[in-house]
């Protein structure tokens, strides 16, 4: 009977839901449960509700991302050496992209999922969203769930992957200059090799689709956002947090980390390709990086900047209304105390009065700290940090690691 009782208790990696969340409901939201692929993966057992079974879903997408890559230049000679002045397993853009990128864009939904799934009901929870107000949030809801779920919306990524992502961008940016494992050289230019159709027709478009989708859910949250922020939100400058009683939504920066490492680590397997096989320099690359850098800090921290003008209009009229108070107490204060010295019946020690003035005061050093967006120093770095590590180890490049480890011993000293 325990032993019974225990599995049931555990879930299986093919059990699944018998129905659906409601959209409606706060405690259920979600950018990451929905859309064509979600129900496919759902229906082949690779995920659930929950999304589990995430590394079972990394070595299947991964697998038909690089597997027959492996296998076709095997075949071809290409694999390690052979013609190609780039072979498929020295191509350090290809496997960090397949084996680094792509696992950390899947990994990413689960923690996505999981940190802003309790967010929405924090504004019903802290009394941000009144009765008053409720409807309209709800309908908030229900079109972030309705556009999510879109199918349209799915079918245009892969049309813009195949129409401008393989034979525009990555065949302008990403594509080498010199033979490689797909495509070598011949009498009439460039041939690609057949791991090389496989590479522009199913792996790369598969990779370019992930990312694709993940910029999509992003807008999903910030369209999200921009509603709740159109309605009138009970915001108070008066709030410990400093941040009106939004400042929960500083914290939603670290869900994206996995999704700002992907980013970084894709840059620094373009800029190592380029270095060893162009013979550019990281140098060259500063723009570029600080780009990716500030693009990175603009897409996850963005969002939240759509209730700066709650709490900035909340802030004016706390300051107005602390103003006006501040002023007729320090008033009677001044003419209780200060013209005739302590009334005879009373002691300034441990006085209420004196205790108030104090706490006005604190009061109004409060409402002129509170910030108008929910953005921390913390969060900036947090992202900024996340794109640059991985990076960094192409520092070696320039820096002798001799060198580079002098500098940070120095630092840490």
């Amino acid at each position: 009977m325990l032993t019974t009782k225990s599995t049931a208790s555990q879930p299986r990696d093919d059990a699944l839901p018998a129905s659906a969340p409601r959209d409606d409901d706060p405690r259920n939201f979600s950018i990451i449960l929905g859309g064509p692929l979600y129900q496919l993966l759902r229906s082949a057992r690779m995920t659930d509700d929950a999304l589990h079974l995430v590394r079972r879903r990394i070595v299947a997408i991964c697998a038909i991302a690089w597997i027959p890559l492996l296998l076709l230049t095997l075949v071809a000679g290409d694999a390690f050496g052979g013609t190609a002045a780039v072979p498929f397993l020295k191509d350090i853009e290809v496997q960090v992209r397949f084996l680094v990128v792509m696992p950390l864009l899947i990994e990413a939904e689960l923690l996505v999922h999981l940190r802003l799934r309790p967010v929405a009901h924090e504004f019903v929870a802290r009394g941000l969203v009144g009765p008053d107000t409720h409807e309209r949030f709800v309908a908030a809801l229900q079109a972030a769930a309705r556009l999510r779920n879109s199918a349209i919306a799915e079918i245009v990524m892969i049309l813009v992957v195949y129409v401008l992502g393989v034979p525009v961008i990555w065949r302008t940016f990403g594509a080498l200059e010199v033979p490689t494992w797909y495509a070598h050289t011949s009498a009439t230019g460039m041939e690609p090799t057949l791991a090389g159709f496989w590479y522009a027709y199913a792996s790369l478009p598969l990779f370019q689709f992930l990312l694709l989708r993940w910029y999509f859910r992003i807008f999903v949250w910030m369209r999200f956002l921009w509603h709740v922020s159109r309605i009138r939100l009970h915001v108070n400058a008066m709030h410990a947090d400093r941040m009106g009683g939004i400042g929960f939504l500083a914290a939603t920066v670290f869900a994206f980390v996995p999704l700002a490492l992907a980013h970084g680590a894709l840059v620094a397997g373009n800029l190592a390709n380029r270095i060893f096989y162009l013979g550019a320099a990281l140098a060259d690359s500063a723009v570029e990086i600080a780009l990716v850098v500030g693009f990175l800090v603009v897409l996850v921290l963005g969002p939240v900047i759509v209730f700066a003008p709650q709490v900035a209009a909340a802030k004016r009229t706390a300051l107005r209304i602390y103003g006006r108070l501040s002023q007729r107490y320090v008033t009677e204060f001044e003419s209780k105390w200060l013209p005739g010295g302590v009334p005879a019946a009373e002691s300034s020690l441990g006085s209420g009065d004196i205790q108030s003035l104090a706490d006005i005061s604190n009061s109004m050093e409060t409402v002129r700290s509170t910030r108008i967006l929910p953005i921390t120093r913390e969060s900036i770095l947090t992202v900024a940090l996340a794109v640059l590590v991985p990076i960094a180890p192409l520092l070696l490049t320039v820096v002798p690691a001799k060198d580079l480890a002098k500098q940070l011993l120095m630092l840490v000293i």
